[in-house]
Formats: structure tokens, C-alpha cells, sequence
């Protein structure tokens, strides 16, 4: 068996943009984002630490590191998922996220799950 197929956690994305609490005017953009992170391994494993790189479209960047997410360090058995909601603040409005979560597998192997890029935007901004 593979460690691969040992360790393996999917990050699924969902984002909208919260036009309430955005202010086009002062370039505040505010979007949430839902992730799904899901155990497809066959060990439990801890997600330890989150490590996010923000761009937006004038190719600023910012770099956001933490313990957990939401306050959580959610441990996941094989087929378990975990799912939370949290929020960017861009200065336009268009951006992207990308990075990845450190997971602590219960044979004691450190891995980092990939979050794949994905795209905060506006409706009807990206055609």
C-alpha cells in the first residue's frame, strides 16, 4: 500500500460574494468561502496548521498562516469530512486563493493536503 493511498484528503471549495458587507467604493471586496475537507485515506488524520496565499488582481499578495481553521483542529477518519465557512477581504473584485492544510496522520506521518487555486470574483465580472 501506497503512502499516497494511505494519506490522501480532498479540499472542495465553494465561494460567493457577500454584497452587504462589501464597499466597491472604498476597494473592500468580501467574499466567504465553504470548504469540504475530506479523509479519502485509510488513516485518521489531524489537520494541524493552514497555510494560505491570497493574490488579487493587482497582484498583491497575502500570506495567512494558523493553527486549525475556525478555531478547530478537526481530526478525520477515513470517509469523514469536515466542513467550515470563512472569509477574504480583497481590495478588488477579483482574486484567488490557494495553499494547504498540515495534517498529522495517526501513524505519525506529517503531510500537507494541497487546496487547489481557486477564484474569488463578482458575479458577471469573469464571463
Amino acid at each position: 500500500m501506497s503512502d499516497e493511498a494511505q494519506h490522501a484528503i480532498t479540499v472542495d471549495v465553494d465561494t460567493r460574494y457577500l454584497e452587504d458587507q462589501s464597499d466597491p467604493d472604498e476597494q473592500r471586496f468580501v467574499f466567504a468561502y465553504t470548504i469540504t475537507i475530506r479523509n479519502r485515506g485509510e488513516i485518521p488524520a489531524r489537520l494541524l496548521t493552514r497555510h494560505w496565499v491570497i493574490t488579487d488582481a493587482n497582484g498583491k499578495v497575502q500570506e495567512v498562516r494558523g493553527e486549525g481553521v475556525v478555531g478547530e483542529q478537526p481530526h478525520l477518519k477515513p470517509g469523514q469530512g469536515f466542513r467550515y465557512t470563512s472569509g477574504a477581504v480583497l481590495e478588488t473584485p477579483v482574486g484567488a486563493m490557494q495553499g494547504s492544510y498540515q495534517m498529522l496522520a495517526d501513524d505519525g506521518v506529517r503531510f500537507d493536503a494541497p487546496i487547489p487555486p481557486f477564484t474569488l470574483a463578482i458575479p458577471g465580472t469573469i464571463h
